[in-house]
């Protein structure tokens, strides 16, 4: 019995001891990270770059007039999701006539809201039908009809209306068997979720544009169709935009964002942005998903560096391939029960995707996240062009860009970071585009990247800067004997 208690001891001591290094060791890797200059976010033994001397830039506040969550109406959001669920179905293939069941009835309701919304704007907010014709594999062999609903808050600039900031969710649903327009498919989250985040952000927009505080640049509010028939209205929205010449600035596919079931919530909102191809891991997708989190803060947004879920897709995906800055909103942890399911309970589990499932709280925070990203971006100068990096194989980083004039662009912040760290640090500012040396900078422990900074604080989305290549000697072929 001794020796047993004592064989029980040792390991329990031991592992106690473990605890308590491990314990101690993580609060140094936190000191660490913590006490690290900002702008090296090294935890590391390096040398310093620059050594000595280095810019203290003066970094401006973000735009005054921030959005109040208070401001959100979750009251109006659970209106919304009610009358799209009330269709009973919105698969693309039921009716686009029947004003009581089918996709057309959502249409019938989303059409109502943004037509509330537009009488209150002052004549701000104009609403387009958008009606066009596709197939695919989910449709059958002939083109099906379909319809996109806009609301548009066209910018106050007009050397910046033509750029558009599009944040969008899709109304249509579907059950089980996706080509089944009878069945029921309730689509609370999936996507009705998505369309009331698009009209309250609508709402919020539309009703500051009325008081005369109103974006530069043009918003697009956009409940889309055909998602789940193969993404089919946000392609047509990627050619709308192309044929009314507008430059897309940002795009915001807000997917499944209604639900966050998990003990200690509300939770973040997870935001998917695809690996560009500058530096194989940078492209304006990414540049995108790291402003949304800079305004709305890492309590808010988990950067989740993927295009999307493994095995789904989202209405982003041409944007996104298209080389645009595009990302998907989705809620934090999926209950897959409750997603692309006819109503139905077996061996004691209910399916379906109902409103009593949703978290109106969550909701309404990611409303308010969306928001206020369109907000800020919608006010900034426009973002720096041709971003190059010189300076291989000297001791000095050198970044230049270039940029059309703007009466109410402060300047430029230069950023920086390690190839390893996810976000920027402001390096230096500059007044006029042109090019920057950074001293004692080396090329090839950091990227770089500049935005465009507004006198009102508002910034673009970064422009990662672009490296000269030069191919190494290769060998050449032996001449023959």
């Amino acid at each position: 019995m001794t020796n047993r208690t004592n064989l029980f001891r040792r390991p329990f001591v031991n592992t106690g001891m473990m605890v308590l290094l491990m314990l101690g060791f993580c609060r140094g890797a936190s000191y660490a990270r913590q006490s690290a200059p900002a702008k090296t976010q090294s935890v590391s033994h390096d040398p310093a770059e620059p050594p000595e001397n280095s810019p203290h830039p003066k970094i401006s506040p973000r735009p005054a007039g921030a959005i109040a969550r208070a401001s959100v109406n979750e009251k109006t959001m659970r209106e919304i999701i009610h009358e799209q669920v009330s269709c009973g179905t919105r698969l693309t293939l039921s009716s686009w006539t029947d004003p009581k069941r089918g996709i057309g009835c959502g249409r019938d309701f989303i059409t109502a809201r943004f037509d509330e919304i537009a009488k209150a704007s002052a004549g701000k907010l104009e609403i387009v039908v958008d009606k066009f014709e596709s197939k695919s594999e989910r449709t059958g062999p002939n083109p099906v009809h379909l319809e996109n609903v806009y609301g548009i808050l066209k910018g106050s600039d007009p050397d910046l209306e033509k750029n558009i900031f599009i944040v969008v969710g899709d109304f249509d649903s579907r059950p089980s068997n996706v080509m089944d327009p009878e069945a029921d498919a309730p689509g609370a989250d999936d996507d009705s979720s998505g369309v009331a985040v698009v009209l309250e952000s609508a709402r919020l927009l539309s009703k500051a544009a009325a008081a005369g505080h109103g974006g530069r640049a043009t918003v697009l509010f956009g409940a889309l169709s055909g998602e789940e028939q193969g993404l089919l209205g946000a392609y047509r929205l990627l050619e709308w935009t192309k044929e009314q010449g507008y430059t897309v600035g940002a795009m915001m596919d807000n997917d499944i964002v209604g639900a966050d079931p998990a003990p200690g919530g509300p939770h973040r909102v997870r935001v998917f942005s695809e690996n560009g191809t500058i530096e194989d891991s940078d492209g304006p997708q990414r540049e995108l998903a790291r402003a949304i989190e800079e305004i709305n803060g890492r309590s808010a947004i988990r950067m989740i560096f993927r295009l999307d879920r493994y095995g789904r897709g989202g209405d982003h995906y041409p944007f996104s391939k298209a080389g645009l800055p595009a990302v998907r909103f989705t809620e934090p942890l999926e209950d897959y029960h409750h997603q692309h399911q006819t109503p139905r309970t077996e061996n004691g589990i209910e399916y379906g995707d109902y409103e009593k499932f949703l978290n109106f709280a969550f909701m309404g925070n990611v409303a308010r996240d969306n928001a206020e990203v369109l907000r800020q971006l919608a006010l900034a100068p426009a973002p720096p062009m041709t971003v190059r990096l010189t300076g291989a194989v000297t001791p000095d980083a050198k970044v230049s860009w270039a940029a059309d004039d703007d009466r109410e662009r402060a300047g430029f912040e230069i950023l920086w970071r390690e190839t390893t760290e996810a976000r920027w640090s402001v390096f230096d500012f500059a007044e006029k585009p042109g090019q920057t040396v950074l001293k004692d900078v080396s090329t090839d422990n950091h990227y770089f990247a500049v935005r465009s900074v507004g006198k009102n604080g508002a910034r673009s989305i970064a422009v990662i800067s672009e490296a000269e290549r030069r191919a190494p000697p290769t060998p050449s072929a032996a001449p023959k004997q």
